[in-house]
């Protein structure tokens, strides 16, 4: 049994933790957060306490105040904490310095983010083995549990796809993970989660098709999908972190993921990366001042803690799994669907921190309980994924399954055909107005200006 859990970082992801993690404190012991804004923490056990979530009511759950980029800061606190279990959900820069920490100690680690260099994006793949998969041997030696990548996408899809290896199929062809969100924040534009992580990761599109890796322009390829609960949804093909574990440990012949994105998010984007507002390296100002263009969008960006209030809508992520049972083709989702609004009423969050921040919570009690407890590096797929999902049905992400007709209007095809093709019908049309905004963000205003120039070009002809 390990006892004691140290989380590292205090933003949206994090928020929901505590909240899970205390809910469960009779399985993981005393809970510290700790941050380079003390502060934070504080706001984040002050939410704990106000909605009663400590399940042990003299459960010791504090904050500390650390800049986890130094090593010995966070073996210090490691050790003063007691701390048998560290989850990392600081930005995605800190990583290798909180591993190293948890190497020097013997404390468990827990990411839900590949790690990345402030100076590179998008580097060749497969990423894991630029940083993490490097530490994997004096892990083994040491006999140090690591789980990389235990959110939900990387995370919880990388134990959908172990689940469909383990039972649904004898033989993959295809994997499409898909992540939708048919939520609304009310905002002119916000990203759900870090914005500086959200931007630097659609720089490019690093896919895994017919074994091997494919590079495709950002937010060319695009398909629509009716989705459980979320509806009909448009998703465009994108690159992500658990693509480049998948490929090594998932025996597929392509896996792919998809992300949904509204036609104003798609603008918006388009404007800032081709102005370079998304540059991630330093510009010098006439006054001889250097800033970085993609930290002052996220400073002019709203905080994605803001967002939960009001947030309505639900998401679905989810594997749309193609292979053979007994000889016979079969296709499957398996699925996961949340309500931001419910997300808010029990813990006080939106519903995409929701989803990123509850398998932590999980990881961390089949760590502490011995269930899963390799004593070395692993991606999720390489566990029992059955634990983990049986127990996110417990605790907040119940899992559902459904059965596909092979070929039927149900079935989703993520064969990606010429780029010219695609281009061709993943253009994204908008209207704006500069009196009035948020005309972007009106659904009936939208299709009722494409009505009207889909009319006009008719006319012309």
């Amino acid at each position: 049994m390990k006892k004691n859990v140290l989380i590292v970082g205090a933003g949206g992801v994090a928020h929901v933790t505590a909240h899970k993690a205390a809910m469960n404190n009779d399985v993981l012991g005393d809970i510290c957060i700790a941050s380079r804004t003390q502060s934070k923490c504080d706001e984040i056990i002050a939410s704990v306490r106000k909605m009663k979530h400590l399940k042990k009511r003299n459960g010791k759950l504090y904050s500390r105040q650390l800049d986890a980029m130094k090593v010995p800061a966070t073996v210090k606190l490691i050790k003063e904490t007691k701390s048998e279990i560290v989850i990392n959900l600081g930005n995605a820069f800190v990583n290798m310095s909180v591993l190293e920490a948890c190497l020097k100690t013997g404390a468990a680690y827990i990411d839900t983010a590949i790690h990345e260099d402030p100076d590179k994006v998008c580097e060749d793949p497969p990423w894991y083995a630029n940083y993490e998969w490097k530490r994997r041997d004096r892990c083994k030696k040491k006999g140090l549990t690591a789980i990389l990548g235990a959110g939900f996408d990387p995370g919880v899809v990388n134990a959908y796809c172990a689940l469909a290896v383990k039972k649904y199929f004898d033989k993959i062809d295809t994997i499409d993970i898909m992540d939708v969100n048919a939520g609304s924040h009310g905002r002119y534009f916000s990203t759900n989660f870090d914005p500086e992580i959200n931007f630097r990761e659609f720089i490019k599109v690093w896919t895994w098709i017919d074994r091997q890796w494919k590079e495709y322009p950002t937010h060319s390829v695009k398909r629509t999908y009716d989705f459980p609960a979320a509806g009909s949804c448009p998703i465009y093909l994108n690159g992500h972190d658990e693509l480049h574990s998948l490929s090594q440990n998932i025996d597929a012949n392509s896996i792919r993921f998809w992300m949904g994105f509204g036609d104003h998010y798609i603008n918006v984007f388009t404007v800032l990366r081709t102005l370079g507002f998304l540059d991630h390296l330093p510009v010098t100002l006439t006054t001889g001042q250097e800033v970085v263009p993609l930290k002052v969008v996220k400073a002019l960006l709203p905080d994605p803690k803001t967002l939960a209030p009001g947030y309505t809508g639900k998401t679905c992520i989810g594997n749309f799994v193609k292979g053979w049972k007994n000889g016979k083709k079969r296709e499957v989702f398996i699925y996961q669907v949340s309500d931001h609004k419910k997300c808010f009423e029990e813990v006080g969050s939106q519903g995409i921190s929701y989803t990123a921040g509850v398998p932590p919570v999980a990881a961390a009690m089949l760590v502490a309980q011995g269930i899963w407890d390799p004593k070395t590096m692993v991606n999720v797929e390489e566990l029992d994924p059955e634990p983990f999902i049986a127990l996110l049905d417990k605790i907040g992400l119940p899992t559902d399954v459904k059965e596909i007709k092979p070929g039927s209007k149900y079935s989703f095809n993520g064969t990606v055909r010429d780029l010219a093709t695609e281009l061709a019908q993943s253009t994204a049309t908008v209207s704006v107005s500069a009196a009035n905004p948020m005309v972007a963000l009106d659904v009936k205003a939208q299709r009722k200006a494409l009505f009207k120039a889909a009319a006009a070009a008719r006319k012309e002809k």
